[in-house]
């Protein structure tokens, strides 16, 4: 049976991913997704994808609001981007997407199954099946989004998305295919989004028999009966009976405020990444990848980059920490310094495309400057998280600092 990775809470943000940053985000995602599935294989990619932390954090280190439903939109359709050129060397392929995107899904995976070699038809039954299912969730949330990513051998992972309008709560559904038995009995990896009180959640596996015995009561009466009897029911209907306790699982919570604050970040971490950067940057990024223009602030970004790349489950419980590597969008954290982010981009694509090649000098560097922070952050200091961004801020308009308000100026805050 598939697992479940726990939930979240996703605060609704309008606005658009500015052209700027999308291309950005899709070279970025491309070349992170490369490096998996270089080091990890495309399964272990599909588990990533489908565990809500690292989702999160894979959004904040590519610039996007760090805290924000816009993550699970932008992502995924950076990766339509930046993987479709890419699907055949990969055995990767990204369908569906927002909207009326959506439901071109069926006849995209029909379309690939019959190039590649796969059941395109059951897969198509298996995308509309999981959208089904999360509908039939009743927990106030209208599916909008619906992303299907499927390999060469048919294995599976889906990320969809629906948004409660009065609330501003958006809640994001992921499905694995890996170990799933059925589409009606406890499918998800992981739902993320706040608790809105009871919800009736009949894929779950303790709702099977009120599943038969809704099919059997609409085979016996009748809808024309069952709606009289259910509004009988509904004037005398008394306080509901408590409902059985779902299992405990991981809860990340994503607050309404757009700044980052330090109580969103683990800071023994934070500092680890920068005194990793620091320890490892004269010896690695100067005698091994040998590329001009990288200073010690690329190296600090490539030091979160590699731990999405590398990283451990646990490692992604505080998402905030990633958008340090880039900033956001929306100057939160700080503007994203796009010669920072340019120079992180050619670096990860100098070390993957090497490694295609066997040269493995450029990924084992980056996998040291994942392996350190561990190492350090047990023991090492630093400044605050209010002093850090402070630094972001005056070194802004050097390092081509933008945000959807425009460039960084030297007089700004």
């Amino acid at each position: 049976m598939a697992q479940r990775a726990g939930s979240a809470d996703l605060p609704l943000h309008g606005g658009r991913v500015p052209k700027w940053l999308g291309e950005r985000m899709t070279k970025l995602g491309a070349v992170i997704t490369e490096a998996v599935v270089h080091h990890y294989g495309r399964d272990e990619l599909l588990r990533r994808l489908a565990h809500p932390f690292w989702f999160q954090s894979f959004g904040a280190v590519m610039g996007m609001d760090w805290h924000s439903s816009g993550i699970t939109t932008s992502v995924l359709g950076a990766l339509k981007r930046g993987l479709t050129p890419l699907s055949s060397e990969l055995g990767l392929h990204v369908c569906g997407g927002r909207g009326s995107h959506s439901r071109k899904t069926p006849g995209e995976l029909v379309a690939i199954g019959d190039r590649v070699g796969f059941d395109g038809g059951a897969l198509a039954t298996a995308s509309r099946l999981v959208a089904k299912v999360d509908s039939a969730v009743q927990d106030g949330f209208d599916l909008y989004l619906h992303g299907f990513i499927v390999t060469d051998d048919g294995k599976w992972v889906v990320v969809q998305q629906g948004m409660n309008g009065d609330k501003r709560q958006a809640r994001r559904y992921h499905w694995l295919s890996e170990g799933l038995e059925s589409f009606v009995n406890s499918p998800h990896t992981a739902i993320e989004g706040r608790s809105q009180g009871n919800i009736i959640n009949l894929a779950d596996r303790r709702a099977e028999r009120s599943r038969t015995g809704q099919l059997d009561l609409l085979a016996t009466l009748g809808p024309d009966r069952i709606l009289r009897e259910a509004a009988a029911l509904a004037l005398d209907i008394a306080k509901p009976a408590p409902q059985p306790d779902q299992p405990l699982l991981p809860h990340l919570i994503m607050p309404a405020h757009h700044d980052v604050r330090e109580k969103d970040v683990n800071m023994k971490r934070l500092h680890g990444n920068l005194a990793a950067a620091a320890d490892r940057g004269p010896e690695d990024f100067e005698q091994l990848l040998l590329v001009p223009g990288v200073g010690a602030r690329t190296v600090q970004a490539l030091a979160m980059v590699a731990e999405v790349v590398h990283g451990a489950p646990c490692r992604f419980s505080d998402p905030a920490r990633f958008s340090l590597a880039h900033g956001g969008k929306d100057r939160h954290p700080f503007p994203v310094p796009l010669k920072i982010y340019d120079e992180t981009i050619k670096v990860m694509k100098s070390a993957v495309q090497k490694g295609r090649l066997g040269r493995e000098e450029e990924l084992q560097a980056l996998k040291r400057l994942d392996d350190q922070p561990r190492q350090l952050e047990r023991y090492v200091t630093g400044p605050d998280l209010k002093e850090i961004v402070a630094g972001e801020f005056r070194n802004s308009p050097d390092w081509g600092g933008r945000s959807v308000f425009g460039w960084e100026e030297e007089d700004s805050p």
